[in-house]
């Protein structure tokens, strides 16, 4: 067999319970030789006994910990053991279409690019929504001199079926992780990814760094994959969740954005701000909220159950997550240094 010039290195979102889907449709859907990396965070024992069984079936490497991972930090530990030219890094709620890492490949080969980005769609019926087409992500200075960010994803919620005949390979600035192929050398300037960075825009420091590097960012639409929300989540993708999209988390993150790239805090992170949480609110609570009510649209109802009584024990039980997780898996040992966690506890079965 030809030996593989691709690591995918598969990494836990935002829950397990699409694992297997997700993992199956990689497999079928990939014809070329490829490594894989599973990275597992703490997933619960059906999922745990699923991937240690798949893992001795196809050879792949599998990592696991006993605690739960934020992004940046499971691609790292994955990472640490790529050895080919390329690294795909795909999330464990994507469903890739047939091809699609034959064309990301092909691009970067075409083109020289060190990250492409495959066309990104959203939610069930699977490729049928865009979510994300290459877009826009550098820095901007406005007519005081402030360093403004500038984030655009092209085409969001158009139909592919709409879009995708009049698109063409481009080069862009933008490229999710959700799924994203980069060519491994780029680590030797930048490092590993930024542990600082815990749940929010990593992408955007990301393919930000490699453009400052002199890289190059490209969008391959003949490559197509959908990455699958979970709602509503199975309760045991809960405490996962609500910790992986925790304000704290996302508070850090931005604010290690703004200082790393000496951005102003404008209406853009006001906005962020303002927002915190509404991923569990509209995954979590809202649903609870949608029973207790039977489905009726009292929107006064709703706005006290939500408001009044939800939401601040939500932020209340929040805090104390993750103020515990950082007790025991956190270490900063400055503000420039990335978080030190525990090493996995297990680990890989041998490679194909």
């Amino acid at each position: 067999m030809t030996n593989p010039q691709v690591t995918i290195v598969v990494a836990p979102r935002e829950r397990f319970s699409y694992a297997r889907q997700s993992l199956e449709s990689i497999y079928a859907n990939t014809d070329i030789p490829f490594e894989l990396i599973y990275v597992d965070g703490n997933s619960p024992a059906e999922i745990q006994r699923y991937l240690e069984a798949v893992a001795q079936e196809k050879g792949f490497q599998l990592i696991r910990t006993n605690y739960y991972l934020f992004p940046n930090r499971a691609r790292n530990l994955g990472l640490a053991r790529v050895n080919t030219k390329y690294v795909a890094f795909v999330d464990n709620d994507v469903i890739v279409a047939p091809g699609w890492l034959e064309a990301l490949i092909q691009c970067a080969e075409e083109t020289g690019a060190t990250v492409v980005g495959p066309l990104m769609c959203h939610e069930e019926p699977v490729h049928e929504v865009v979510h994300c087409a290459g877009g826009e992500a550098r820095v901007v200075c406005d007519a005081t001199g402030r360093r403004r960010l500038r984030e655009k994803m092209y085409k969001q919620g158009h139909q592919v079926v709409d879009v995708r005949p009049k698109m063409q390979r481009t080069q862009t600035e933008l490229c999710e992780f959700h799924c994203m192929l980069v060519r491994a050398q780029i680590f030797e300037q930048l490092g590993f990814f930024d542990e600082l960075m815990l749940n929010s825009k990593e992408h955007l420091d990301f393919c930000m760094s490699v453009i400052q590097a002199g890289g190059k960012v490209y969008f391959e639409p003949s490559s197509i994959i959908t990455y699958v929300p979970g709602q509503p989540l199975k309760p045991t993708d809960l405490h996962f969740y609500m910790l992986r999209w925790s304000d704290a988390w996302e508070l850090a993150s931005l604010s290690r954005l703004r200082e790393k790239w000496q951005l102003a805090e404008d209406s853009y992170f006001q906005h962020k701000y303002k927002a915190l949480g509404w991923r569990r609110r509209n995954t979590i609570l809202f649903p609870l909220v949608y029973q207790l009510t039977l489905g009726m649209k009292n929107q006064f109802l709703e706005k006290i159950l939500m408001y009044g009584l939800f939401a601040p024990l939500e932020a209340l039980l929040n805090r104390y997550l993750t103020a515990s997780y950082a007790r025991r898996h956190l270490k900063q040992k400055n503000t420039q240094a990335a978080p030190a966690l525990r090493e996995p506890i297990a680990t890989a079965t041998p490679r194909r």
